[in-house]
């Protein structure tokens, strides 16, 4: 038996909530809308991943969810437009990611992180 993807699920009063931060923010397609669940993607293919984590790094708290981008400075850029207050950084961090910690709509914590 192989794995062929994990899907991240959160759970959201109205799934519309999600739109301006998911689309606008970070660029994702709406790829399926059933009325009940909306899922969002990219157009890039990636191994199967899950992390199991202590801590964030850093002594940071661990995130919902880390999205890794091709330009975090667009990523930061999208979201100081937005009004959307930082949690932690931007940091280089010293196992050689740039990141920053936001909240999405509903309160989920999201690592935003480039590898440098």
């Amino acid at each position: 038996m192989n794995v062929k993807r994990i899907i991240a699920n959160i759970a959201v009063p109205q799934e519309s909530d999600a739109d301006a931060f998911y689309q606008g923010i970070l660029g994702l397609d709406l790829a399926m809308d059933q009325g009940w669940i909306r899922t969002y993607a990219g157009s890039a293919q990636m191994p199967v991943q899950i992390s199991v984590a202590s801590q964030g790094g850093s002594d940071t708290p661990v995130p919902d969810i880390s999205i890794e981008v091709d330009n975090l400075d667009e990523a930061l850029r999208r979201v100081m437009e937005a009004n959307i207050p930082l949690e932690y950084g931007p940091v280089s961090e010293p196992w050689g990611v740039r990141r920053f910690y936001v909240r999405d709509p509903v309160g989920k914590l999201i690592n935003i992180l480039q590898h440098e």
